[in-house]
């Protein structure tokens, strides 16, 4: 995500069809069947859900946890979706407050909403699950959405639907991983998944999404079925004054939705070159179709699968860039995955690498590889100085939770600024036949999976770069830039 355009474009500034590969795989995933209807004089999202889960663990699980990302957005909430820097531009119309209600879990023994701030749905199980076996639950909600220019709710313009419905944790040797909200950056860890989605909204509105739609009319209302593979979640913005316009890039569909551009064309064009660098340079495009939509939230971007967001309030010179970093996210989390909640920095500082890479290689965008990186360095170090000098010692460590950050200014410092300097200091050291070897193999090995830091390391390793030290260094803090 771009978080903040003083962060997130610093670099910059400051100073479904699959591919054969993956087709291959004869692996069943879990599955999400939606059916939600958006009542938009309640500012409400009803909806029931079908989830099969399949145990792609090597243990047995006797429960199933899921995040309700939607209760961030509640009154009282200790973990809050805004920090108050940006609480202005996000309300609007002043406080507002949404969250979710479990209206009925079935197919499990007994159901709580748990966890540290109310953001956990623990379901227990009539029996175990055993490693490749099955789980299917019913369940039935309805998410309140505040008026709020952020992934989830009610905007000026657009009604955007990010997190909107009960999402499994992600699993790992230590159980379930439970993460609350965060303002910095992106505070989710998913699998990929496959969901078929029916969503209905009044005729007046148009349902941007990334997934290809099949429309169809009744009583007033549309509904939209889509249906997608092996991606990490599914999210929607809703609008009534959507213009759009596509191209093709090489096979696949590339659409920007606005209501309010004067450069369209402009804005297209940056996606699908873009699109077209990162297919060419770190591999093929992991789907068949990619959008990018304007709608309304409070910081420059936000990447889903197959689609990415794009704030209504940047402005001119700042859309390209976040057009491009977001771009890049199809291949640094939609497809790769990492802990965004615990590792921000290996997909933020690689898009933001990679963006670096797009501009260098095309420059009629105007934009310097070199002097982006400088300001990048000058960013760090006046960030590093100032926290040295107002607490004797600065924390530079790159995996750490969301929540340890104090705020944008050293998260957009360590995941952004730092992550895009590791990678181009890597890059340096090990020559480019060697980054890029490590790239597109990281890219083959690890799409549509979690990739944790020894992974990506390795993968260097593999292409004959001696990284592990390199990487321990930036990651650890160790290393003085």
């Amino acid at each position: 995500m771009k978080k903040t355009i003083s962060i997130a474009l610093g670099a910059f500034f400051l100073a479904g069809t699959l591919p054969i590969a993956a087709c291959a795989s004869a692996e069943k995933n879990s599955k999400y069947e939606i059916t939600a209807e958006y009542l938009p004089e309640e500012s409400k999202l009803t909806a029931e859900m079908q989830f099969t889960f399949v145990n792609d663990t090597q243990n047995a699980l006797d429960d199933l946890r899921f995040e309700l990302y939607p209760n961030a957005y509640r009154e009282g909430a200790e973990y809050a979706p805004v920090s108050e820097l940006y609480r202005p531009s996000a309300y609007y119309a002043g406080e507002s407050y949404g969250g979710i209600e479990m209206l009925s879990v079935d197919g499990g023994t007994a159901w709580e909403v748990c966890g540290e701030d109310e953001n956990i749905l623990s379901v227990s199980l009539a029996e175990p699950v055993y490693p490749d076996g099955q789980a299917t639950l019913s369940m039935s909600f309805e998410v309140t959405l505040a008026k709020v220019n952020h992934r989830l709710g009610v905007g000026e313009h657009t009604v955007n639907l990010a997190n909107f419905y009960p999402i499994l944790c992600a699993y790992s040797d230590e159980g379930w991983r439970e993460y609350v909200y965060s303002s910095n950056g992106d505070p989710f860890a998913s699998e990929c998944a496959d969901y078929d989605v029916r969503l209905t909204v009044p005729d007046s509105y148009t349902v941007a999404c990334g997934g290809e739609a099949v429309l169809s009319q009744s009583g007033g209302k549309k509904t939209y079925n889509i249906m997608s593979e092996n991606v990490r979640d599914c999210a929607f913005i809703l609008g009534t004054q959507f213009f759009s316009r596509k191209t093709d890039v090489g096979g696949t569909e590339v659409e920007y939705y606005w209501f309010d551009d004067d450069t369209p064309d402009e804005t297209l064009a940056a996606a699908a070159d873009s699109f077209r660098y990162y297919s060419e340079t770190f591999g093929e495009y992991a789907y068949d179709r990619y959008a990018v939509v304007q709608a309304d939230f409070c910081y420059g971007g936000m990447e889903y699968p197959m689609m990415s967001l794009i704030s209504a309030s940047l402005r001119e010179g700042e859309v390209v860039p976040v057009v491009v970093h977001e771009t890049a996210h199809q291949w640094w989390y939609a497809a790769v995955g990492n802990d965004q909640f615990c590792n921000a920095w290996m997909d933020e500082g690689l898009a933001q690498y990679s963006s670096a890479l797009f501009f260098d290689a095309h420059p009629e965008y105007g934009v310097d590889k070199a002097s982006a990186l400088a300001r990048a360095e000058s960013a760090y170090r006046s960030y590093f100085s100032v926290v040295q000098q107002l607490h004797g010692t600065a924390d530079t460590s790159m995996s750490r939770p969301l929540t340890d950050f104090s705020g944008e200014y050293e998260y957009g410092n360590i995941a952004y600024h730092k992550g895009m300097i590791l990678f181009d200091r890597l890059c340096a050291s090990i020559g480019e036949k060697r980054f890029f070897a490590g790239l597109r193999d990281y890219y083959r090995r690890y799409t549509f999976r979690m990739a944790k830091p020894e992974d990506m390391i390795a993968c260097f390793e593999r292409a004959g770069a001696d990284a592990e030290g390199f990487f321990a260094s930036f990651v650890d803090g160790a290393c003085v830039i």
